[in-house]
């Protein structure tokens, strides 16, 4: 880990806070991405104050532009990217009845657009370095769905499908891992629109849920292993989930 040049989107909470947190803490330089500026600046003081180095950007994964930018940061201020972390996601669930249709187009935008332009940005940059890596994270959803998650688990097969051909097409120099979390404790929750189905999600994640920290541990796992290892995929759930 030490002196890798990690790019993590969604880190501005939950998954990729704790992931820019651990990682910095072993020794990787991080650069930051999310639209919440001031989690951002935040988070970078605190990296910083520990001893870490640290960048950040504004950057909304909708948006091929804001992708290629973040990937522009860590090579202007470190000089090269070595891992790319997709990570924000959306989770908008709800009974497909509701036709909530712009919810549909934002899990499609974040979940997959959102990880295809994180690949357009830094996949040129890998191959002209010779090596990188890039992690994903997916879903258990993406193994089984269950109701009111069609769309979501939906989105979560595509990117477990897009990184497995992108393995299959990367070579001996370039890794890929997918790492799938269960419930984990953070407000992914929160902004499900439909009032029953966001308590249900509550009470389950109050009952079942895993700090985030467990997940950054299992994408420290996947980045920390010599250049030859690849761990292609991850699934970390809660032990009491179903």
């Amino acid at each position: 880990m030490n002196e890798k040049v990690v790019a993590i989107t969604g880190a501005g909470s939950g998954i990729g806070e704790s992931t820019a947190l651990l990682l910095a803490e072993r020794g990787a330089k991080v650069v930051l991405g999310a639209r919440r500026t001031d989690r951002l600046e935040a988070l970078a003081a605190r990296i910083t104050e520990n001893g870490g180095q640290v960048a950040w950007a504004a950057t909304d994964v909708t948006r091929r532009e804001d992708l290629a930018n973040l990937v522009e940061v860590a090579r202007r201020r470190f000089g090269r990217l070595d891992v790319l972390v997709n990570n924000a996601g959306a989770g908008l669930i709800s009974p497909l009845d509701e036709l909530r249709v712009d919810d549909w187009d934002e899990m499609v935008d974040v979940n997959l657009k959102g990880v295809l332009y994180g690949i357009a940005a830094a996949l040129p940059v890998f191959r002209a370095q010779g090596s990188g890596q890039f992690v994903t994270v997916a879903s258990t959803a993406a193994f089984r769905t269950v109701p009111n998650q069609a769309v979501y688990s939906g989105t979560k097969v595509a990117v477990r499908a897009i990184c497995e051909g992108l393995r299959q097409e990367a070579g001996d120099s370039l890794r890929v891992t997918v790492v799938s979390p269960g419930m984990i404790a953070t407000d992914f929750i929160e902004r499900v629109p439909n009032a029953e189905v966001r308590a249900q999600g509550v009470a389950q994640r109050d009952r079942v849920a895993i700090p985030p920290a467990a997940i950054a541990r299992a994408i420290a796992f996947a980045v920390e292993q010599p250049d030859e290892v690849d761990v292609s995929e991850v699934v970390v759930r809660p032990t009491a989930q179903s």
